[in-house]
């Protein structure tokens, strides 16, 4: 079986094939290789100069409305915008902050009035800004933010304050160098009472760069990495703005103070506010994708043709990816990386038809869309983190040399698990939506049905006693089916028992915190088992649409050897809940050591089909290739597989 790369890429690329190819063209004249030796000062300026290159081009601008020069492509600009991860990832970065977090605010928290004064100042660039929402003490715990800002009906202007340090706003992407207004989370209060969170347009800046009066702004200095991003920390002192700088979509306040708001409930007021902001984690997820499939690429690309040991039976060396082990390290994350990819596209889909310009309103869709994008970006970005620290490991010392790229990305990444959401608090996120959304299902059942429901746990508890489950649900490792159900298994496993677990902190004078901080590590395995589930889901739904039968038939190994890597990584639960016997689970490891040698032929064509612009790959690591080349070795085998999968499963 012989795929050709381009045709695999098209299946890669999706719904916006059009807008990669153009970024593939538009974006090779950037300088996405910042020399190492750069410094901070000279590293941030060169990104700031490549962020006006993509104003230029117009990318930027297809994200936004068309009443202001936009192209209404949300699902377009975010698919781009991720694309950047191949190259620099703080431009990649930069450019998130200025119109994905700064911009994105000013388009979908504010109305009219921001519009047609800021959006195309924005949207060009000129108007370089801030996402003021994080603070030195409440990070991740954005309701209980403690900046203020008090309407004053006097003189009809908001005083923003920072109370104390722990409310100063703090790792704030262009606030040290370049910002000049930053959107500002804030505790609204009115006359003497407290609203909750809410955004406002505050200047930090003059024309000439100056620090606004009552702003204090400090720079967080050197970082692990993204060093090109000018990340700084923003303290208010009674800083006075006008009633009109409240983004006021879905709230606003009159001159005399009157508070009103189209959402009543404060709680669901501020969500639907955080929801219309989801498309910043997304575009993290995207990122990190990128910068995951390029490791990749690198570190296959370099197994390929890097030699090493002889063979006893002909004397040569063996390039390092023929050996299992090197396999085993490469090949199941690269299946991983693939399914991710489908599972991103679908999410950004969805997103692109929610939240395109005169889309209608559906909380249910959007409530979905929020936490699937919590799930997949703490699955994705975890991934990214152990994977290029993987493809770093296989290329040896010249994996850690600054000129072979891995170092940069490795660093680079390393921040994307806990900005835009801790993984830890997004997966905790998912699970308290599944609690609620299981606690709807059994609610609504009849007596009957409640009664069969509490049968089916007794039941499932006696086969998991019995050791019965796996003997009468005997699958086939190698079938998709099985594999699903194994997955759907789990997951309803591990919710179904955490619901258990959680209805003790229903009972009157239940310790309810220490219930649910004693649950929070089943919580999260049932939050991880869902993603799991919904990314296997993507994967295949996107191989069933694949016309191309060789393509199809290769995509479909490669779920295979996603799934069985995620079971095999779990054989732990599977065997105790009894789903799979002890013989079974050494099955799945066979099975998976069979994948890897069988997709081995395929490994070059599969990182090809990323269509990472060659310039970007462009280092020392992979000047091997021509010698192999010249030597006569070919980089890409395309000879039939030598596994069969028959005697597994």
């Amino acid at each position: 079986m012989t795929v050709d790369p381009r045709t695999l890429q098209s299946v890669l690329d999706g719904r916006w094939a059009d807008v990669r190819h153009d970024v593939r063209t538009q974006m090779g004249t950037l300088s996405v290789h910042p020399d190492p030796d750069l410094s901070t000062a000279d590293y941030r300026a060169l990104t700031t100069e490549n962020l006006h290159r993509l104003a230029e081009s117009g990318r930027p601008r297809q994200g936004f409305d068309p009443a202001y020069g936009g192209g209404g492509d949300v699902g377009g600009v975010v698919t781009a915008f991720a694309m950047l991860g191949y190259g620099d990832l703080s431009l990649l970065v930069k450019a998130g902050v200025q119109w994905g977090l700064f911009g994105g605010a000013v388009q979908v928290l504010g109305t009219s009035r921001h519009h047609d004064e800021y959006l195309e100042r924005i949207v060009d660039g000129e108007l370089l800004g801030c996402f003021a929402m994080t603070e030195t003490g409440h990070g991740s715990d954005v309701q209980h933010l403690r900046t203020t800002a008090t309407y004053d009906p006097a003189t009809r202007e908001f005083v923003v304050h920072t109370p104390d340090a722990g409310a100063r706003k703090d790792y704030i992407g262009n606030a040290a160098r370049d910002g000049r207004m930053a959107v500002v989370f804030a505790q609204l209060v009115t006359g003497g009472e407290t609203h909750g969170v809410h955004a406002l347009l505050v200047p930090i800046r003059d024309d000439a760069g100056d620090a606004m009066p009552g702003v204090t702004i400090g720079d967080c200095g050197v970082k692990a990495g993204l060093n090109g991003v000018d990340n700084g920390r923003l303290t208010f002192d009674h800083v006075r703005v006008p009633r009109e700088a409240l983004l006021n979509r879905f709230a606003d306040v009159a001159e005399d103070g009157t508070y009103t708001s189209s959402i009543e409930n404060e709680t669901r007021r501020f969500f639907t506010m955080l929801g219309t902001l989801v498309r910043g984690r997304i575009s993290v997820a995207g990122g990190a994708a990128s910068a995951t499939e390029k490791a990749l690429a690198l570190a296959i690309r370099y197994g390929a043709t890097r030699r090493q040991f002889a063979d006893p039976a002909t004397g040569e060396e063996v390039v390092v990816l023929d050996y299992l082990v090197h396999q085993r390290k490469l090949l199941p994350a690269l299946a991983t990386a693939y399914a991710l990819h489908f599972a991103q596209s679908d999410l950004v889909s969805d997103m692109h038809d929610l939240q395109n310009p005169g889309a209608e309103v559906d909380e249910r869709r959007q409530r979905d869309l929020e936490t699937r994008a919590a799930g997949i970006k703490a699955v994705g970005t975890w991934h990214a983190t152990a994977t290029i620290q993987t493809c770093r490991e296989a290329c040896g010392g010249a994996g850690y040399l600054a000129d072979n790229l891995l170092p940069q990305l490795k660093a680079d990444t390393d921040v994307f698990t806990t900005f835009e959401g801790d993984n830890t608090v997004l997966l905790q996120l998912v699970a308290k939506t599944l609690l609620s959304d299981y606690g709807r299902r059994v609610g609504k059942l009849d007596l009957t049905g409640k009664a069969r429901f509490a049968a089916d746990l007794v039941a499932g508890a006696v086969a998991e006693r019995t050791g019965v489950r796996a003997l009468v649900r005997r699958g086939d490792l190698r079938d998709r089916t099985y594999q699903r159900w194994l997955l759907a298994e789990r997951e309803q496993h591990l919710l179904a028992n955490a619901a258990q677990r959680m209805r003790k902190a229903l009972a009157p004078g239940a310790d309810q915190f220490g219930i649910f901080n004693g649950a929070q590590d089943h919580l999260l395995a049932a939050a991880r088992a869902h993603v799991d589930r919904l990314v296997f889901d993507s994967f295949a739904a996107t191989v069933d649409r694949v016309q191309d039968a060789q393509v199809r038939a290769l995509l479909a190994d490669v779920l295979a050897l996603h799934a069985l890597t995620v079971i095999e990584g779990d054989r732990a639960f599977f065997t105790e809940h009894a789903y799979l016997t002890t013989g079974r689970a050494k099955a799945v490891t066979q099975a998976v050591n069979a994948l890897c040698g069988r997709l081995r032929p395929h490994a070059r064509t599969l990182v090809d089909a990323f269509g990472i612009p060659e310039p970007w790959l462009a280092c020392p690591l992979l000047d091997g290739e021509r010698d192999a080349g010249a030597a006569g070795s070919d980089p890409s085998p395309a000879q039939e597989e030598p596994t069969d999968l028959a005697s597994v499963g």
